[in-house]
């Protein structure tokens, strides 16, 4: 007799030998024993998940010798027939080889005869995804309303592709993945029937390997059992999936708690002997990070899968030697890494950079080497650089030349003013120091000098601004008061609009309304409220605006007035031009304020600076 694959020999043939889908079993479970029973059923899941098997139980159940129910004898001609493959009235389909519209036709020809030998005719159609769009078509109606003799069992990994039309018409079930731990406890029970000796992280290897297809995994034990001569051992196992032992991967952990970035670069050499997918070990890697994370948070927690472990107490040792900060910098670091290696031109330098940036960003950075500071003096325990040095660093970079000549950022520039460093810079002949200080005797000494060019020829920079005067600061101009706007505000009428439009509760189209007109006369005359509106926004006037004004001068007055809005040209400026006006002024002055200031026309001079004028922004007084 011809060996038969484990798959194939320990397939469940009743409900209670299924592992785990315990959701779709009590339904179908329940639904035989109560005779309540639909004609169509969907079942959807990744592979290996027991979506044919649960089918194929199902229709043992419906044609039983001993009658319907969810647990058939197992013994009688049906079953039997069922279980070998060659029960008639089942109706096996694979939709992925007969897609065409003339084999579903074909095949719904037979439906109306009554079943050959069982209670009730089958139908199976796995993959029925795979049917094209007239078959479905086809297949709608016989499916909503099938002969009483008749059953459909459709099982499918890709239930997203089926039309509406034919969900509607099916009990849909959703087997779910196999989790790690159900399957190890099968592969326990398994080859303890099967007298095959094996060790526990074998099994897990496997579980893992299998990705949550049962079939899968009992497929990998097969193979496992070849490649180990009939025994199933861990560094076999691992040997023939090409994954990586994890206690190389808690090394690398070691080294990174220790801050040792030689021993780190060394561990990932030993690893490279044995020429493993490295993405595979930073997979494992935040597998182990994760395990970090729950044992800091949750002392004592275990999973199957730690239990009895050897790591178990190296994670611990581990958990109490990182910081928590530690391990959520590392974990996120890997999952950028896991991201970034597709882009790297080497797979091992890829890793190593992974390691390293975890090292480097680790708040105490790497171990001390044993190198001194620039002073002198040994660096801080930890590896630590103290704040004063870590400041000297930072400031040694802000002062130091960099390439680009001309392009550098003038704000880079500014801070090399600022920064008070007797050093000249090895491009200029003068040292920023002391151009600093010709700007300020240039400025106080000489206050008549002549002015600068035009602001169009000046070319200067948004960020052209001496270090003791930054643009929030030399920008922060208030316009002197426009002669037109004195004479204006001057009459009564436009100033009395100016000063009251502000105290109404007037907002959006009423408001812009209200601000592009000006008073003609006022209720000290007539009474009442006459204003003229500007011809240009003739288009603004409309009833109901007009009657928000006069209910807010109401409001704000205390009494009925009378308010009357035409259409004309203004004799006095409006609201709206004042401000037009105050705004144009401002930005001319900031404008004008900028092109005199004697350390603009130094920074043009000495580093070619420039400024977009669009960028200079008058302050906004109150």
């Amino acid at each position: 007799m011809s060996y038969q694959v484990l798959a194939r020999k320990w397939r469940p043939r009743s409900f209670k030998e299924m592992v785990g889908q315990t959701h779709v079993l009590q339904a179908l479970v329940n639904a035989l024993d109560q005779n309540r029973l639909h004609h169509a059923y969907l079942f959807t899941g990744t592979r290996g998940v027991g979506k044919t098997t649960i089918a194929r139980i199902f229709a043992k159940c419906l044609n039983c010798e001993s009658g319907v129910s969810s647990q058939p004898c197992g013994q009688c001609s049906a079953c039997t027939q069922v279980d070998a493959g060659s029960f008639i009235d089942l109706i096996e389909v694979d939709a992925a080889s007969r897609t065409r519209v003339e084999d579903t036709r074909e095949l719904l020809d037979n439906v109306q005869y009554a079943p050959s030998g069982g209670r009730y005719k089958v139908y199976l159609i796995d993959e029925v995804h795979m049917l094209s769009g007239h078959s479905f078509n086809a297949l709608l109606k016989t499916l909503e309303e099938p002969p009483p003799h008749v059953k459909f069992l459709l099982a499918t990994t890709d239930p997203q592709k089926l039309p509406v039309t034919i969900l509607s018409r099916c009990l849909q079930f959703n087997l779910k993945a196999m989790t790690p731990e159900r399957i190890v406890g099968h592969l326990k029970n398994v080859l303890g029937q099967e007298v095959i000796g094996f060790d526990e992280p074998a099994l897990w290897e496997l579980a893992r390997a299998a990705n949550g297809s049962m079939r899968d995994a009992l497929s990998l034990t097969d193979q496992a059992i070849a490649y180990g001569n009939g025994q199933l051992q861990s560094d076999e196992v691992r040997t023939m999936l090409g994954t990586v032992d994890r206690s190389a991967v808690l090394l690398l952990l070691q080294r990174l708690a220790d801050g040792d970035a030689a021993a780190l670069l060394q561990a990932v050499a030993q690893l490279s002997e044995q020429s493993p997918d490295y993405n595979d070990i930073l997979a494992e890697l935040i597998t182990l990070l994760h395990r970090l994370s729950i044992a800091q948070a949750v002392p004592g927690y275990s999973d199957d899968d730690q239990e009895g472990s050897t790591e178990a107490d190296v994670i611990q040792s581990l958990a109490a030697q990182l910081t928590a900060e530690d391990v959520q910098l590392f974990y996120q670091v890997a999952l950028m890494g896991r991201k970034d290696m597709p882009l790297v031109p080497d797979a091992r330098r890829g890793l190593e950079m992974v390691l390293l940036r975890m090292l480097l960003f680790r708040p105490h950075g790497m171990a001390s080497s044993g190198a001194s500071s620039a002073n002198g003096s040994p660096p801080p325990a930890g590896g630590k650089p103290s704040p004063q040095r870590s400041s000297a660093k930072q400031n040694e970079r802000g002062r130091g030349p960099t390439a680009g000549g001309g392009l550098q950022s003038v704000r880079d520039k500014l801070n090399t003013l600022s920064s008070g460093d007797p050093k000249p810079s090895p491009s200029s002949p003068e040292s920023p120091q002391a151009v600093k200080k010709k700007l300020i005797s240039s400025a106080t000494d000489n206050p008549h000098q002549p002015a600068p060019p035009p602001l169009e020829k000046a070319n200067l920079s948004a960020d052209a601004f001496p270090a003791s005067a930054p643009l929030s600061q030399a920008s922060e101009l208030s316009a002197p008061e426009s002669p037109a706007q004195s004479e204006h505000e001057s009459q009564q009428g436009s100033l009395s609009w100016g000063q009251l439009l502000p105290q109404l509760s007037l907002s959006g189209a009423a408001l812009n309304l209200a601000r592009n007109c000006c008073l003609i006369t006022g209720p000290e005359n007539t009474g009442a409220y006459n204003l003229v509106l500007d011809q240009k926004h003739a288009i603004l006037l409309q009833h109901a605006r007009e009657a928000v004004i006069k209910q807010a001068l109401e409001e704000h007055l205390g009494h009925s007035v009378k308010l009357k809005i035409e259409v004309g040209k203004v004799q006095t400026p409006t609201p709206q031009q004042l401000d037009e006006q105050r705004q144009a002024q401002q930005q001319a002055a900031a404008e004008q304020s900028i092109a005199e200031n004697p350390g603009i026309r130094a920074l043009i001079e000495q580093f070619d600076a420039r400024v977009e004028v669009g960028s200079i922004k008058p302050r906004v007084t109150h």
